[in-house]
């Protein structure tokens, strides 16, 4: 594993910031203990900095994954956020959006949500702002784009889009050969 390049970070942290703000501090300046991001195989892991120096020990070759998977880089240098950080983004995301129960499956199986079925979003959501979509229950389910405002999500009409699918849950069972 090995720190990011000076451009991989830029990339990377832009793209979290999209989702998470200003908290993206509270990832790196943890109280309990020190955390690091790292790159194996042009995936971008979230490890703790204790379980990073005790791998080091592991050749590269037989490494596979060490702490949470953020993400990886696509060939062209762009950063694609998977489904294994939804915890986090969850947690310290800036703006979310509640899903109704009878939009639940559609959202899980990779569609946009609709206005009909947008239970509650933030106040003082912008457009094309990265949001992650909570379940009624408060159960982190997915995440993804706004496609207007929140002002703007008040006046659509019930078939309009509202946020632009990203990743979801369901990926871990479509995607279960690729993901680990």
């Amino acid at each position: 594993m090995r720190k990011l390049t000076e451009e991989e970070t830029k990339v990377f942290f832009e793209k979290l910031i999209k989702f998470i703000g200003r908290n993206i501090s509270l990832l790196i300046e943890r109280k309990d203990e020190a955390h690091c991001f790292r790159v194996q195989k042009n995936k971008v892991y979230y490890v703790n900095e204790e379980t990073m120096k005790k791998a080091q020990s592991v050749p590269r070759d037989s490494l596979q994954s060490l702490g949470t998977c953020f993400g990886k880089f696509t060939k062209t240098g762009k950063f694609k956020l998977q489904i294994t950080c939804l915890d986090y983004l969850a947690q310290y995301a800036k703006y979310k959006v509640w899903v109704k129960p009878q939009s639940e499956m559609s959202w899980l199986y990779g569609n946009n949500l609709l206005k009909a079925g947008m239970g509650r979003i933030t106040e003082d959501t912008p457009a094309n702002q990265g949001v992650v979509l909570f379940s009624m229950n408060d159960v982190p389910i997915g995440f993804g784009t706004t496609s207007k405002s929140t002002q703007d999500c008040r006046k659509l009409d019930p078939t309009a889009m509202v946020v632009y699918h990203i990743c979801d849950v369901g990926e871990y069972l479509r995607d279960e050969d690729t993901l680990f």
